[in-house]
């Protein structure tokens, strides 16, 4: 009996002296795992925002994953990058309507801002000061929401039948706006596609599907620097 207590008293001194290290292995294993993980952790996904009216809502088109907000999602998928694309596109959408809704839209956070409005407004020869509050409007209140949002002008030019006056006027709101404001500019949102029939659709006004992948690449040249 006195020899089995002693070999049960060694035995358990045994297993207390190897606790310590066995609490040490496992702690540099949890502090190994947390060194693997912080990149993921890091690499939280963000969020970019177009905000727009039918060419972003992508009318006539056979799915919305032929707008170029979903072909930025596909750039930024094959680059590996954590960013997420809403569509906020409205067909319709005026400036006036735009900034009615932005509250509701701004309930989400955001880290990229593309406002894409304007256009039905230029068509409906609504006077161009209302357009360019409407949007200054818009860009005091998105900054006001979140303060380190980076806002993304798309700038619109109207067809010349409209009027000279008008159309250069109209076609001026953007860079005034992008410049007073410091925020970033597409200069022409349908560059190399406004105009060209066979990247129209029949109304002459929205782009088709290659139109998009045309639109898309505008638009990912003027993102790709701010990720």
């Amino acid at each position: 009996m006195h020899g089995m207590t002693r070999k049960r008293v060694n035995a358990g001194q045994s297993a207390s002296q190897h606790r310590p290290a066995a609490i040490w292995r496992v702690g540099w294993l949890l502090a190994g795992l947390l060194w693997l993980v912080r990149p993921a952790l890091a690499a939280e996904t963000k969020t970019i925002v177009f905000f727009g009216d039918s060419i972003t809502a992508g009318y006539g088109l056979d799915s919305p994953d032929a707008a170029y907000p979903a072909l930025i999602q596909r750039k930024l998928d094959a680059a590996g990058l954590p960013w997420r694309c809403v569509n906020a596109g409205l067909s319709g959408e005026t400036t006036a309507g735009g900034l009615r809704r932005l509250d509701w839209i701004l309930r989400q956070p955001v880290d990229i801002f593309v406002i894409e409005l304007g256009g039905n407004d230029g068509l409906r020869g609504i006077p161009v000061e209302n357009s360019r509050s409407n949007l200054q409007a818009m860009i005091e209140r998105i900054h006001a929401k979140y303060p380190h949002v980076t806002v993304v002008l798309a700038g619109m030019m109207l067809p010349t039948n409209l009027g000279a006056d008008y159309t250069r006027q109209f076609a001026a709101i953007y860079p005034a706006l992008a410049q007073t404001n410091h925020v970033t500019l597409i200069p022409f949102l349908l560059d190399g596609v406004g105009g060209v029939t066979s990247l129209n659709q029949a109304d002459s006004i929205h782009p088709t599907a290659e139109g998009h992948q045309i639109v898309a690449e505008t638009v990912w040249q003027v993102l790709k620097p701010l990720l």
